[in-house]
């Protein structure tokens, strides 16, 4: 479907698979696969290896990222240590130092029992990204927009720099999904998704998606993927595979209310700062003081306070005890991630509910400006 554009190609996924014309795709949840003799296989053989209904779901997100293969696991995070299956003791990576709290936590991980060593670069000078390179650096990963700072970089120029040193440059396209961007056409060697979030949007499934685009980076991941075997099961694949038909429609409805929401909490006395890169549905601001933050959430009736994002419910999050915890309180108010942040997943409900919702929680803090017209 090469020729389509992404929004037929996610609308159409699976459509045509199955022999007896199936328009919705089966479930394939066999774990084994009939030979017809030693050495004759049908594509099929373990699971592990390989399934129908994940193929279908790898093929099509490495086709709408425009990669050469994708590879569906269990976790974002097991995506992410599929990724680092691809270093060794020894190596350097460069991260951007506003990412999500449980990739720093496992990058943590990697540096004290395996040895890898991480620096961290601040989103903004190219010339101190490009002074961080050291021989033992094998690759750049950049999450953009940041988490929770919502800071863009320029794939485009990483790209110039990775490609002059013989690094990889992996991006975290998860809170941007292929609708918004596509790292590969600027310049990214691998991209993954925490598919648990947007791609799969209806926050009842935990998947991760890896893209390559670079054939010798493919091989090794084909073989990690197999061997260590933190894959995606059928159902879990089936339901990446529903979402995914969607995610264009929802992609613009999370947009169109996140800047409904980015214009009304610029007119609140109590919130400093917001944060929005001016596209997509995630929206960080901040309080004017940390002791307002859990009366504030604790007035939201609508918009729920919970860990995730992307998802058809708007999601309300207070990364300095959730998703971001496990970063030292002392870092993150260094790089400007404050204890009075706050950040927020619009969902898809109608933008008047939400900012009529927000609207009240603030009036219960007497700091509201009186009722949203």
């Amino acid at each position: 479907m090469t020729s389509y554009k992404t929004e037929t190609k996610l609308t159409q996924i699976g459509n045509g698979f199955d022999e007896l014309g199936a328009v919705n795709a089966p479930i394939y949840l066999s774990t084994a696969y009939r030979h017809e003799g030693i050495g004759i296989s049908k594509g099929y053989d373990y699971i592990r290896t390989g399934n129908p209904t994940r193929s279908i779901l790898e093929k099509a997100i490495a086709d709408v990222e425009g990669g050469q293969e994708g590879f569906a696991c269990s976790s974002g995070m097991s995506a992410i240590q599929l990724i680092f299956s691809l270093f060794s003791t020894g190596d350097h990576i460069i991260a951007s130092r506003d990412l999500y709290g449980g990739t720093f936590r496992f990058f943590d991980i990697l540096s004290k029992q395996y040895h890898l060593s991480f620096s961290y670069w601040d989103g903004e000078s190219l010339d101190e990204l490009t002074d961080l390179v050291c021989p033992e650096t094998k690759a750049i990963f950049i999450e953009t927009p940041t988490n929770p700072l919502m800071r863009e970089v320029d794939l485009s120029e990483i790209a110039k720099i990775t490609k002059k040193n013989d690094l990889l440059l992996i991006v975290d396209n998860t809170f941007y999904t292929p609708i918004l961007q596509r790292p590969i056409e600027q310049g990214a060697d691998i991209v993954v998704h925490s598919a648990t979030k947007y791609l799969s949007g209806h926050n009842d499934v935990l998947a991760g998606l890896v893209i390559s685009n670079q054939i010798k980076v493919t091989e090794k991941l084909r073989l990690y993927h197999n061997s260590c075997g933190g894959v995606l099961d059928p159902f879990d694949s089936w339901l990446v595979i529903r979402g995914l038909k969607t995610l264009a429609l929802r992609i613009r409805q999370h947009q169109e209310n996140a800047r409904k929401i980015v214009a009304y909490l610029k007119e609140q006395p109590l919130v400093t700062k917001v944060l929005y890169p001016g596209k997509g549905g995630m929206v960080s601001f901040e309080l004017t003081k940390q002791e307002n933050v859990e009366p504030f959430l604790k007035a939201l009736q609508l918009i729920t306070f919970a860990e995730s994002l992307g998802g058809v419910e708007s999601l309300i999050t207070y990364p300095a005890t959730q998703t971001h915890a496990d970063i030292p309180e002392q870092l993150r108010l260094k790089y400007g991630l404050s204890n009075s942040l706050l950040r927020l997943s619009t969902g898809i409900e109608h933008s008047d509910d939400l900012i009529s919702d927000l609207n009240q929680a603030f009036q219960s803090l007497k700091i509201g400006v009186g009722a949203h017209e």
